[in-house]
């Protein structure tokens, strides 16, 4: 390929909506294009990137025995309506309407849509086990798109669906597109984490995510470095270790005028936020939902949605709790039954012994002193419902646990018969009886996958792509284009180095060495070889590998053979782990 003919589309300057490396250097290197908030068009070089991340998706999920179809984007309402996700989904749904006034939804997923189509096409447990994956455009109507292809509202999404006869099948099934997730994101480069996660809309009671460690990652994953424990922000348990008072004290009514954060009340009272107890106040499609946490936590809105039983939570607006007769930022678990009937109240399992707490007075500028969980509040559960935090102890071993930040870039879900139960997709066991298909389902952001490998891998020249990602193998930079033998030389290394199957780009363009040069970093290029003054004086050729930055001459005769041995090495460094 020659790059005359090819539009290297690169940019100088960063444009001022990048805020993320990832998103900079994808729309520097010339690999998308803005379309809109959250939609992009991806450029030759970024789909050369895409089809390479492709190809190494098929090659594992064919691999481990999974065929690849293609569903339409376009689902009907009643598909939806009849999992009982329509209403459920919200408003990060794409919802279209047909001429007719038909609705439909731009697929966030496709759950509902290949649980009808095995349903029609799939009878006996003799055709079972059976797996179909796809590699399709997703759409989902992110309330903030940002950091580019991260978190855009149209990506490209692997998904697989699995089907077996019990739930036995399915953790042999499970397992396979475990392992060849691993290989996945190995091959890809990538330096990520496996850790347990919640189930969400998708639903199903296993579920695994695969981070790819990042310092922008919007996700936090808690991890244990001796025993090898780790969940997401969402599931993570850390045990933590609180000084409460040995024995129940009196109740008593403090002032606090104004003080309606934690950090006023601790500021105005001199304690610390953990002998606070806040409480936060939500609805659901239940009743009202009362969270009482420790002051220096958060709720974890996953963990309280899985404790609570309900399908959607909301946080009260200030205006909404002070309709209850509840001043807001006073709210407090004391009495609290009394003054909101039926309400749901939890507790979280950190402040099960708790003694000597300051909480809300359900009064206006009052708190509450010397409160004792078991002896003041009325609570329905004492359950998990708050944030792990740094150096908690694992709940495993003890030990302390970490977090990182990342990008979840797969996830794997065991979902039972969530979907075939509600869908009444059945097929006829040994005995002739009918059962549901017991299913799984697995993920992989295929366009994500690009951006979280920048973010690991760039430096402040450009991106330096893994040698199984980079959009071409090698560029050969024509600098002395002026000199004849040295214009035949570098069409010759193209010819000699796409015969010995490697991509190759020859930069022919008229352009300035300096421009050749900062282009074929900032697009990232493993190697380089550049035809210039050397050749004229030595009849040797430079080649530069990117990740080291490393510059060694080399007989030209030799170049292919010298870049196919490097470049076989840093393949295998990213071979996969696991077999068929």
């Amino acid at each position: 390929m020659k790059a005359s003919r090819y539009p290297i589309t690169t940019l100088k300057e960063t444009p001022a909506e990048a805020e993320v490396a990832s998103h900079q250097l994808m729309l520097r290197a010339g690999l998308i294009r803005k379309v809109a908030a959250g939609v992009y068009t991806f450029l030759p070089l970024g789909r050369r990137v895409l089809a390479r991340v492709e190809a190494i998706v098929r090659e594992e999920m064919n691999r481990f025995g999974a065929i690849e179809i293609l569903m339409p984007a376009l689902q009907p309402r009643e598909l939806w309506e009849e999992s009982g996700r329509w209403a459920a989904y919200g408003p990060e749904m794409m919802r279209v309407k047909d001429r007719k006034g038909r609705d439909f939804a731009l697929g966030p997923t496709h759950e509902e849509l290949i649980t009808r189509l095995v349903d029609g096409e799939i009878r006996s447990y003799r055709e079972l086990p059976l797996n179909f994956y796809q590699i399709q455009p997703k759409f989902r109507d992110e309330p903030r798109p940002r950091f580019g292809v991260i978190r855009a509202r149209e990506f490209i999404m692997k998904d697989a669906y699995s089907f077996d006869r019990d739930q036995e099948g399915l953790a042999k099934s499970y397992e396979l597109m475990r392992k060849a997730y691993v290989n996945i994101f190995t091959r890809c480069g990538l330096d990520f984490r496996v850790v347990s996660a919640a189930t969400g809309l998708i639903g199903g009671k296993v579920s695994e995510e695969f981070m790819a460690l990042a310092d922008i990652g919007e996700d936090t994953v808690f991890h244990c470095e001796a025993c090898g424990y780790a969940a997401n922000r969402d599931l993570a348990t850390g045990r933590a270790s609180y000084s409460f008072s040995d024995a129940d004290s009196d109740l008593e009514t403090i002032d606090t005028p104004g003080m309606r954060t934690i950090d006023e009340l601790t500021g105005f009272l001199g304690i610390a936020p953990s002998s606070v107890a806040k409480t936060m106040l939500y609805r659901t499609e239940n009743g009202y939902l009362a969270a009482v946490l420790p002051g220096d936590r958060e709720v974890v809105e996953a963990k309280l949605q899985v404790a609570s039983g309900a399908t959607s939570i909301e946080l009260l607006a200030p205006e909404d709790i002070e309709a209850l007769g509840i001043p807001f930022g006073f709210a407090g678990p004391v009495g609290l039954k009394d003054r909101v009937p039926d309400i749901v109240v939890l507790v979280d399992e950190r402040l099960a012994n708790a003694r000597g707490l300051v909480v809300g007075a359900n009064e206006r500028d009052r708190h509450l002193g010397g409160v004792s969980i078991a002896r003041d509040v009325a609570y329905d559960a004492i359950v998990d419902i708050a944030e792990a935090l740094p150096g908690d102890a694992c709940p495993s071993c003890g030990s302390a646990l970490k977090a990182e930040q990342a990008i979840e870039v797969g996830h794997i879900f065991q979902l039972g018969t969530r979907y075939s139960d509600a869908m009444k997709a059945y097929f006829s066991d040994e005995d002739g009886q009918l059962k549901p298909f017991v299913m799984g389902c697995y993920g992989i952001g295929v366009s994500r996958i690009i951006a979280a490998v920048i973010e690991q891998h760039h430096d402040g020249a450009g991106i330096i792509w893994p040698v199984t990602l980079a959009p071409f193998d090698v560029a050969v930079l024509l600098i002395a284009g002026d000199a004849a033998e040295a214009t035949a030389l570098a069409e010759r290394l193209h010819n000699d180095l796409s015969a010995a199957g490697l991509e190759v780009l020859l930069d022919d363009r008229e352009e300035s060495a300096g421009v050749k040069f900062a282009d074929a970093d900032l697009i990232g290029f493993p190697y380089q070889v550049i035809v210039g003054k050397t050749f004229l004086k030595t009849g040797q050729v430079e080649i530069k590998e990117r990740s080291t930055g490393e510059r060694f001459s080399c007989n030209p005769r030799d170049v292919p053979s010298a870049i196919g041995e490097r470049l076989a090495a840093a393949t295998k460094d990213l071979s996969a782990p696991f077999s068929a």
